[in-house]
């Protein structure tokens, strides 16, 4: 889905790059890489950079940064594409399930997305640059990009932390954060 995006939107000037937000490494995520046969710039972001400058909270996000590495659209879902995992999670019956992994794919079924409505709004900013009704101005775009709750921030500091413990090899105390 990415890389055909990519490939109808590059030769409009348009450069597309991936993120991937994995701790596995640059093995484990390259498999994937190679798998979409990328030919755009696909990094891996093991420290989640990403998501704490740029506010991704979960993936795919989009953050749309102009030729003058201005963002006109913070982060949000991004689905340019029919998303079958997605449509997978719809159809779920979250009464066939263990109560936490339940609760999790309650929240996750909120999340909605519409496709040809992502794309389409591309297409125009593409197209129309700042003058596309989709390019935010900066006071849109600050007042979008709103601060990570308590909540959130609790998490990526429990997050970091187990990172951390498991970077230095201390897996056992790592699990629980």
């Amino acid at each position: 889905m990415w890389q055909e995006l990519r490939e109808e939107l590059h030769p409009k000037s348009f450069e597309l790059v991936t993120v991937a937000l994995d701790v596995g490494g640059v093995e484990a995520t390259k498999q994937f890489v190679d798998k979409a046969n990328a030919n755009h710039p696909s990094l891996l972001d093991e420290a989640h950079l990403v998501d704490e400058l740029f506010g991704v909270v979960n993936v795919p996000n989009g953050v749309w940064i102009d030729e003058n590495q201005t963002i006109v659209r913070p982060a949000e879902p991004a689905f340019p594409g029919r998303n079958p995992v997605m449509e997978g999670f719809e159809k779920l019956d979250v009464s066939t399930l263990p109560p936490d992994v339940a609760d999790i794919m309650v929240e996750v079924k909120k999340i909605k997305t519409d496709p040809a409505a992502y794309k389409a709004a591309l297409l125009d900013w593409v197209e129309l640059g700042a003058t596309s009704r989709y390019a935010l101005s900066p006071d849109e775009v600050v007042a979008r990009s709103h601060p990570r709750s308590a909540d959130e921030a609790r998490a990526a500091a429990h997050f970091e932390l187990g990172q951390h413990l498991h970077r230095t090899g201390d897996h056992d105390a790592a699990i629980p954060h």
